[in-house]
């Protein structure tokens, strides 16, 4: 007996869980017009989650397009292909490696902090605080900070397909010595704007959304303790980089069979 009722009350922890979870998230989508009328506060977490992810993403992107435009000539050159170095950096980075490594890199860096920020915000009661000052803490704190992650996102994951599309032109075109104008022939004939491009930037929002909305679910539900806040820090850095990798699988297959 003492088996099954723990099994009932893990059960009814972890639905109850995801219900709150989801009441959250709705509550998030529907303070979306709040949130972009002040759009000052909102500005301030671009700023703040988009412009100090950017070194990270700069360094790891051009990093990302060196190794893929390495491996890339050597294994084209084998079928006598090299030229379409290009169009394999681009479509590399745009429809998989762009989105994808953008937000592990975002979930590590913004994640963690916007975590720690509201989790120690929680600690000091200041969401308390608030909510005694007839001031709603999802609206003023939360609200601003997700929709912020949402738009930072999709800016980071474009910049981190350019700079690699450049560092796999430098490595291919520069170092090797693969013919320039064919490498962006290849990759500007090949892209398709639509198809290739759109799909990275809807991947992007999806883990915009979803990194986001990790970090403040721990963050908002960690223990006031710095025990807690701690094991909600990893908890979203586990959490979201599991989720990224599951939804691209996904949004891939999808997109693929429409």
């Amino acid at each position: 007996m003492n088996g099954a009722s723990d099994l009932g009350f893990a059960t009814r922890a972890m639905l109850a869980d995801i219900g709150h979870g989801a009441r959250l998230f709705v509550r998030l989508v529907r303070l979306a017009g709040p949130a972009m009328r002040r759009f000052s506060l909102v500005r301030d977490q671009i700023h703040f989650l988009g412009n100090y992810s950017l070194a990270i993403i700069t360094v790891s992107g051009l990093f990302v397009g060196f190794v893929l435009g390495l491996q890339g000539y050597y294994t084209l050159q084998r079928y006598g292909s090299s030229e379409a170095l290009g169009l394999l950096v681009a479509l590399s980075l745009v429809r998989e490696l762009g989105p994808v490594v953008s937000a592990l890199l975002f979930a590590g860096r913004a994640g963690t902090s916007l975590t720690a920020e509201i989790g120690l915000m929680k600690a000091g009661e200041q969401l308390s605080a608030m909510e005694m000052m007839a001031v709603d803490p999802v609206q003023r704190i939360l609200a601003p900070r997700f929709w912020g992650g949402v738009i930072a996102m999709p800016l980071l994951a474009a910049v981190f397909s350019a700079v690699g599309i450049l560092g796999g032109w430098f490595v291919g075109v520069v170092l090797i010595g693969v013919d320039p104008g064919a490498f962006w022939s290849q990759m500007q004939s090949g892209v398709d704007v639509l198809k290739d491009a759109g799909n990275g930037v809807v991947k992007s929002i999806v883990f915009g959304i979803t990194v986001t909305f990790v970090a403040l679910l721990q963050g908002f539900e960690a223990q006031p303790t710095p025990e807690g806040v701690a094991r909600a820090t990893t908890r979203t850095v586990v959490m979201a980089s599991l989720a990224v990798l599951g939804l691209d699988f996904v949004l891939t297959a999808l997109m693929f069979s429409i």
